[in-house]
C-alpha cells in the first residue's frame, strides 16, 4: 500500500492505534485522529515523522469535515479510512437514562454515519472504508441494550454504504471483534468474573488483542482484499457461537 493515504478515527489508543501501526507498517501515510490529540500526536510520533495527528470529535460533524478536508488538501487525497470510535454504557432497557442512550447512539451510530458520509465523499475511487462494530452487532447482551442498538445499526449502515460506493469501486466492510483488552474494555474486565465468562464462552479460549483486529484491518484495507465489499467480519474466537456472559450478575455479585 505504499503512498496511500489513510486516516485511523480513534487511533489514539487501542485497536485503533495498532490499526494505525499495522497501515504505517504496509506504506501507508496515516493520520492518527483522535478526541484526546496528545494522544494521537504520541502514537504518529512513534510512527515515524511522515505520519500525522489530528483531533476530532465524531459527534461533532464540523471536526469530522476539517479533518478530511485537511488531509486530502495536504496530502493530495484520501484512500483509507478506518473509525474505530466508540463508547459503552450499562443499564437495563427499563432503567436506563435517554440521555446515557442518546450519548452511546451519537458516538457509536451517529458518529459513524458522520465519518462514513465524509469519508464516501472524498475518498478516491478505488478507495477502502473500515468500520469497526462489534460482537455486540449479532449477539445481545442483557443490560447493553444501547451499545448493542447502536453497534447492529453500524454494521447495516456500512452494507448500505457499501451499496452506495461500489459504482465507484470503494470498498466498505465492518470488523466486529469480540473481547479485546482495551481501555474501553479495562473497567468492565475489573469486576470478578466477567472476564473468566467471556472465555468460557469463547471457544478458542483467549481474548483477542488489538493487533488481532489490525492485521484483519491491514488485509481488509490492502489489495488482496479486493473482491471484499459489504461484510461484517466476526472476529471473536468463536464467541458468537456460544452465549454472551452475563454481565449483570457479575457486577450484582460484586456490588450488590
Amino acid at each position: 500500500m505504499d503512498e496511500r493515504v489513510a486516516v485511523v478515527v480513534g487511533g489514539g489508543s487501542g485497536i485503533g492505534a495498532a490499526i494505525a501501526g499495522a497501515l504505517a507498517a504496509d506504506g501507508c501515510r496515516v493520520t492518527v485522529a483522535d478526541r484526546d490529540e496528545p494522544k494521537a500526536r504520541d502514537v504518529a510520533a512513534g510512527l515515524g515523522g511522515r505520519h500525522a495527528a489530528a483531533a476530532v470529535e465524531v459527534t461533532d460533524e464540523a471536526t469530522v469535515e476539517a479533518l478530511l478536508d485537511g488531509v486530502t488538501a495536504r496530502e493530495g487525497g484520501l484512500d483509507v479510512v478506518v473509525n474505530c470510535a466508540g463508547v459503552s454504557t450499562i443499564g437495563l432497557v427499563t432503567d436506563l437514562d435517554v440521555a446515557e442512550f442518546r450519548r452511546v447512539v451519537d458516538v457509536d451510530l451517529t458518529g459513524g454515519f458522520v465519518v462514513l458520509k465524509h469519508a464516501g465523499r472524498r475518498i478516491r475511487d478505488g478507495g477502502v472504508i473500515v468500520t469497526l462494530t462489534s460482537l455486540n452487532a449479532r449477539q445481545p447482551a442483557a443490560g447493553m441494550s444501547a451499545y448493542c442498538a447502536a453497534k447492529a445499526g453500524l454494521a447495516m449502515l456500512v452494507q448500505v454504504a457499501a451499496l452506495e460506493l461500489a459504482a465507484r469501486g470503494v470498498r466498505v466492510n465492518a470488523i466486529s471483534p469480540g473481547l479485546v483488552e482495551t481501555p474501553l474494555t479495562a473497567p468492565a474486565l475489573e469486576i470478578p468474573g466477567i472476564t473468566e465468562d467471556y472465555l468460557e464462552n469463547t471457544p478458542l479460549g483467549r481474548a483477542g488483542t488489538p493487533q488481532d483486529v489490525a492485521a484483519l484491518a491491514r488485509f481488509v484495507c490492502s489489495g488482496e482484499a479486493s473482491w471484499l465489499t459489504g461484510e461484517v467480519l466476526d472476529l471473536n474466537g468463536g464467541a458468537h457461537l456460544r452465549r454472551y456472559p452475563d454481565l449483570l450478575g457479575h457486577i450484582a455479585k460484586a456490588f450488590g
